[in-house]
């Protein structure tokens, strides 16, 4: 089994800037990609950044150019540095992690328990 901690939402006026961080233990054997995903009330979960294991990243339209994700492997954490944010951006951010827990295994999807942003005018 694999656990996803996260950590680091709150709340912020709008401009302002949060960095959220996403722990995972248990069995892993490699992380082939770490996300982060929002769902704001009545919506729809959304992918709002992800970044695989080589370093390339993906950026929802919406945030790019002020979230910024990275990684660090010998940790297995993710970050997301959210800069410039604004209303529209409050919502549970949740982690999620595609881990293989053994050599040639299938990766599995886990996700986070998922933190709040709230991002006030």
């Amino acid at each position: 089994q694999v656990q996803l901690v996260e950590s680091g939402g709150g709340l912020v006026q709008a401009g302002g800037s949060l960095r959220l961080s996403c722990a995972a233990s248990g069995s892993i054997f490699s992380i082939h990609v770490m996300g982060w995903y929002r769902q704001a009330p009545g919506k729809q979960r959304e992918l709002v950044a992800a970044i695989i294991n080589g370093g390339s990243t993906n950026y929802a339209d919406s945030v790019k150019g002020r979230f910024t994700i990275s990684r660090d492997n010998a940790k297995n954490t993710a970050y997301l540095q959210m800069n410039s944010l604004k209303p529209e951006d409050t919502a549970v951010y949740y982690c999620n992690a595609e881990v293989a827990s053994w050599y040639g295994s299938i990766p599995t999807d886990y996700w986070g328990q998922g933190t709040q942003v709230t991002v006030s005018s």
